[in-house]
């Protein structure tokens, strides 16, 4: 299986992820979003990252691709059979997907992707929006995050990959919740960077990076 795009987005990351903690052999095809490449458009018509290549099939978005891989490898499950855990975790990887990012990723384009990644000029502005989003948004996870376990009950999910995977990157431009202030988000995002999966993937993403640097 080929994945288009790269690690320092999130929703490539998410699914790199759940394709490890599923055991899918795939190779990472380094591309940006917008790439002319005629195999990335043919799997992403509107240009976006992440896309997929399974065999003949193409597909792409993050969440359409970990559903195809929950169809297609439904062990171990990244989505819970419970109706109201499965709803869940739907919700955060919304919530992951929608309003984190939306917020977060106004930091990142306009401080790393736009004026050090493309060399276009970000906007501070659009910047510091996002950054002054971000607390009422970290308050939120704060206050679902468990003491023990994972965002939702039936164990770890697919929300505790799209939530971290977004942390993840917004630790490049340094506007991750602090451990300090939001100490229940460190204790959980602490076990998530314990599993082998995630290990993988960031030893993978840190050499690409050191390759670029």
């Amino acid at each position: 299986m080929l994945i288009y795009g790269g690690l320092l987005s999130p929703y490539v990351r998410k699914v790199g992820l759940a394709a490890v903690e599923k055991g899918i052999a795939w190779e990472l095809i380094l591309t940006n979003p917008g790439s002319p490449d005629a195999d990335f458009r043919a799997a992403s018509p509107f240009g976006k990252i992440p896309a997929m290549k399974d065999g003949d099939f193409a597909l792409s978005d993050s969440s359409a691709i970990i559903a195809y891989l929950e169809a297609k490898y439904p062990t171990p499950a990244l989505l819970p059979v419970d109706p109201q855990a499965r709803g869940k975790a739907v919700w955060f990887d919304e919530f992951a997907d929608t309003i984190l990012c939306a917020s977060g990723l106004k930091v990142l384009f306009n401080r790393l992707v736009g004026p050090k990644l493309l060399k276009i000029p970000g906007d501070e502005a659009i910047a510091a929006q996002g950054e002054a989003e971000l607390p009422r948004i970290y308050a939120y996870l704060e206050s679902v995050a468990p003491v023990e376990g994972w965002l939702v009950k039936d164990g770890f999910s697919l929300a505790d990959i799209a939530v971290a995977s977004i942390l993840r990157t917004l630790e490049y431009v340094h506007v991750a919740p602090k451990p300090e202030e939001y100490p229940a988000i460190a204790a959980w995002y602490d076990r998530v960077r314990d599993r082998p999966a995630w290990q993988q993937i960031a030893t993978q993403e840190d050499a690409v990076r050191r390759r670029r640097s």
